[in-house]
């Protein structure tokens, strides 16, 4: 049962915290997707095959790849305040500035770039939570900051449509005000982090005394308790390095490629049709709509039973079915019903997954961990997109890169298994 004191505490959190990096995120989202309403007459315009443009869409997650950990590293030294400011305002540029792109190199550089921009933004949130939220809200907070992403979906994708439809201003295309009507938010919003967001409890002058107090020395409790534990890991190469880190990249792999090939491929997907970009639009952001409250409430139920092994399993395994059903459809309805179950798993996976690393990894580990899990799993994001451009390309239909995602998310079900059957190993601390 809980205190009063700590009601209000939990309830502070969520109000002060949650709404304001949801925001971050949906810009975040956006941003990094909305080359699937571009590609609609960019792709013509600057010449890019499928494979190309699939290629283009995954190279961002090797700039994100290559930066993740230093830049997570950063910001654990320096403060969440004055890092994901940097990153939304470098981000908001390179974004702003792929309205120039003008061939596939320029394009594939632009990409590479965004990467770079924006990596650290989402495992220095995950980082940012753990140090704000105790156990038992840590995957309910997570989940309700990465509903952003479905929400971005769903609010976004009629948003670009409808920016795909409106009269050419200053002699721009069509794609060209997509991405600097959507870029001007992630400035915006960067700058607005300086004053508003708090690095840490300690600081937190919105928190009575008492209220301040009880955090602080909650958030150290569980530590302390964390830190006695056989497994714990709290220094950075230890977490680099440990069997349990790599494992929750390999399941998040499969999670990222579903995630992005929704994001970038499923726009094209369903403009097959015959809808017209806002048509297009709405019937993209319709499964994200059930998404959303499948995400909260599975991450509720995992925190309620503290579980998270069957509550990644399952999703991920609808997913999968999602993808195959999808690659069999025949019509735009079952279409749309294959990529509601592809949502809702994908969804419903992440915030039990993210609420993992945090069992077992602490301080600069955390920071590195948390890293390392989602720039090596945001590979996937690379390998979806990329190879549904390039099956298309070979096969001529999206059927053949819909399986290979679909095989992605069966290995992350079965790594997710095989991992909470692992014993703990001896603590490492470097």
């Amino acid at each position: 049962m809980k205190s009063d004191l700590e009601t209000r505490v939990s309830r502070k959190l969520m109000l002060r915290i949650i709404p304001f990096v949801m925001v971050l995120y949906f810009i975040s989202f956006l941003d990094r997707v909305n080359i699937g309403f571009a590609a609609m007459t960019m792709n013509k315009a600057i010449g890019l095959s499928p494979t190309a443009f699939g290629l283009g869409g995954g190279l961002f997650f090797i700039g994100y790849f290559l930066f993740e950990v230093p830049s997570n590293l950063i910001l654990h030294r320096v403060g969440a305040r004055l890092w994901i400011a940097r990153v939304m305002v470098t981000w908001g540029i390179v974004s702003a500035a792929s309205a120039f792109v003008v061939g596939p190199n320029s394009f594939y550089l632009l990409r590479f770039l965004l990467g770079l921009a924006e990596a650290g933004f989402f495992p220095g949130i995950i980082l940012y939570l753990s140090l704000w939220f105790p156990v038992k809200q840590r995957a309910a907070a997570a989940a309700w900051f990465m509903a952003a992403a479905p929400i971005s979906v769903a609010i976004g994708s009629p948003l670009s449509g409808a920016i795909m439809q409106m009269p050419s201003m200053f002699g721009l295309a069509d794609w060209q005000m997509l991405f600097i009507i959507e870029a001007i938010p992630a400035v915006l919003f960067g700058l607005l982090v300086l004053r508003y967001l708090t690095d840490a409890p300690l600081k937190a002058q919105w928190l009575q005394p008492d209220e301040r107090e009880w955090l602080i020395a909650k958030l150290k409790s569980e530590a302390d308790a964390k830190q006695s534990h056989a497994g714990h890991t709290s220094g950075a190469l230890s977490a680099l390095r440990d069997p349990r880190v790599l494992a929750l990249a390999l399941i998040y792999f499969g999670t990222s490629a579903g995630l992005y090939t929704l994001g970038i491929w499923a726009p094209l997907i369903i403009r097959e049709f015959g809808f017209t970009p806002l048509q297009t639009g709405l019937l993209t952001g319709v499964p994200s709509v059930v998404a959303v409250v499948a995400m909260i409430l599975w991450a509720k139920h995992s925190d309620r039973t503290e579980e998270r092994t069957w509550h990644v399993v399952i999703p991920c395994v609808i997913a999968c079915a999602g993808f195959i059903f999808a690659g069999q459809a025949s019509t735009a309805l079952l279409v749309v019903l294959a990529l509601v179950a592809v949502n809702v798993g994908i969804s419903s996976a992440k915030a039990p997954l993210w609420a993992m690393p945090s069992s077992f990894l602490s301080g600069v580990g955390a920071a590195a961990g948390i890293a390392m899990i989602n720039s090596l799993g945001n590979l996937g994001g690379f390998v979806g997109p990329f190879a549904i451009g390039w099956l298309k390309n070979v096969t001529g239909g999206y059927a053949a890169g819909l399986y290979v995602v679909a095989a992605t998310l069966a290995v992350s079900a079965v790594v997710t298994l095989l991992l909470s059957r692992q014993p703990k190993p001896a603590p490492v601390i470097a």
